[in-house]
């Protein structure tokens, strides 16, 4: 069984993804095989609040060069969960806004 800190990978901190933090929605890296179930039990264990709806993202890795070396980047899975209204905010997005 995978354990809730194997779920959620980071914090996602972008401009893009802090404009939601007003809202009580965050944005985090999950593993690839982690469902949308997984990922609202892990957060709800992890920071102790009470989730409202997650939303997962697939985002393929891209390809890049280095002169005539070709590689390409890890492909991920966001995760954006959007907290209750009655719900407190998490703490570790609380300075960066």
């Amino acid at each position: 069984m995978k354990s809730v800190y194997d779920i959620i990978l980071r914090p996602i901190i972008t401009e893009k993804s802090m404009e939601g933090v007003e809202n009580k929605k965050y944005v985090f890296e999950v593993a690839r095989s982690a469902n949308k179930i997984e990922v609202r039990k892990a957060v709800e264990q992890i920071f102790g609040v009470k989730v409202k709806s997650v939303n997962t993202i697939n985002v393929p890795g891209k390809e890049k060069r280095m002169g005539v070396h070709v590689g390409k980047t890890a492909a991920r899975k966001k995760a954006i969960v959007c907290l209750t209204e009655d719900s407190k905010p998490i703490e570790i997005f609380e300075g960066m806004v």
